[in-house]
């Protein structure tokens, strides 16, 4: 036999073994964490939701804290979802809110691109035609990430 072909089977074997060892080291990783009550891990539209509904919380407190009046959240009307409507004094303000874990995907507030801003601005007009929202309005984001182990918010006002 040659050399390299004995090499590869030898690498060939390996690698199944490796492989039917990791499938079964990770079936009792599962089995052990079922047990403790871990039940399966979330998927990634889970924990994509599960991160966005975090930082809308995070924003609303802050803008709570800063004076801002919390009028609907989550409102949905032509074709788009406005995260929060709230009032700034007499400002009628509708605020995207944006949550990253990491800086992989770049900064929160670059997500926010015109297909984006148009959206959020004809399900804004749909709100505003409401009886009693007359008044100014203009369009914030706010942007949160986390890029140690503490939240960081930025409100980055009349961002388009």
């Amino acid at each position: 036999m040659v050399p390299e072909r004995i090499a590869g089977r030898f690498t060939a074997l390996t690698a199944a073994y490796i492989s039917r060892m990791a499938r079964a080291g990770l079936e009792r990783c599962r089995s052990w964490f079922d047990s403790i009550g871990g039940g399966a891990t979330p998927k990634v539209g889970e924990r994509r939701r599960a991160l966005g509904a975090r930082g809308e919380e995070l924003a609303v407190r802050r803008l709570r804290s800063i004076g801002y009046r919390i009028v609907a959240r989550n409102f949905r009307a032509a074709g788009a979802e406005i995260d929060i409507i709230a009032l700034d004094g007499e400002t009628l303000v509708f605020i995207e809110v944006k949550t990253r874990l990491g800086s992989a995907a770049g900064r929160p507030e670059d997500s926010v691109h015109g297909l984006k801003q148009h959206r959020i601005r004809r399900a804004a007009e749909v709100f505003a035609r409401r009886p009693g929202m007359d008044r100014p309005m203009r369009f914030d984001v706010v942007a949160v990430s986390r890029p140690g182990m503490r939240w960081r918010l930025e409100i980055i006002k009349d961002a388009f």
